[in-house]
């Protein structure tokens, strides 16, 4: 009985659904068409974060400001969280270099452990054959951008040189 009812069912929103689309006009189907592609990177986004965070990756390492709003959040003086965002901002803006110096020494201590963390939880994906979750080699070595720069306008004139050979090759 639930089986046929569902088929009927079935069959009528099939056809309301028909009937809906020939309506549209092209800009709203496209309209439409676009906020389900959202919805859909939107949600394979949420999933690709949530095994990572079942996977144990590390959390990001935090910033000299975020150190200090995390130690003075409580006691700082506002009626909204966003008030008091705004005060500690602009307290964090008026502090010295010297004042800020702590906070931004724990912060590079911090970027120390995530990067430790990171290369051993990076180690224990390849074991497990998860290497597509693993930063490329790039994104790991992060050198300098004079080297990096140096290196790319080596590569574009070999590549320039390579392009020129290869037309007169062709004549």
């Amino acid at each position: 009985v639930y089986e046929e009812a569902r088929k009927t069912d079935w069959k009528r929103y099939g056809e309301q659904m028909a009937a809906y689309k020939a309506q549209l006009t092209p800009a709203q189907a496209a309209a439409l068409k676009e906020e389900r592609r959202k919805q859909l990177a939107k949600r394979r986004s949420i999933r690709a974060k949530r095994e990572l965070n079942l996977l144990g990756k590390p959390k990001r390492a935090r910033s000299g400001f975020n150190i200090f709003l995390s130690e003075n959040f409580q006691e700082s003086e506002g009626i909204s969280p966003v008030a008091k965002l705004k005060k500690l901002f602009d307290t964090w803006q008026k502090l010295s270099t010297s004042q800020k110096q702590p906070y931004l020494q724990l912060a590079e201590d911090d970027k120390v452990r995530y990067e430790n963390e990171m290369k051993s939880w990076e180690a224990k994906m390849i074991e497990l054959g998860r290497e597509d979750l693993v930063r490329s080699k790039k994104q790991r070595l992060k050198k300098k951008p004079a080297e990096t720069t140096k290196q790319a306008e080596t590569a574009k004139a070999s590549s320039a040189g390579n392009k020129a050979k290869f037309k007169k090759s062709e004549e």
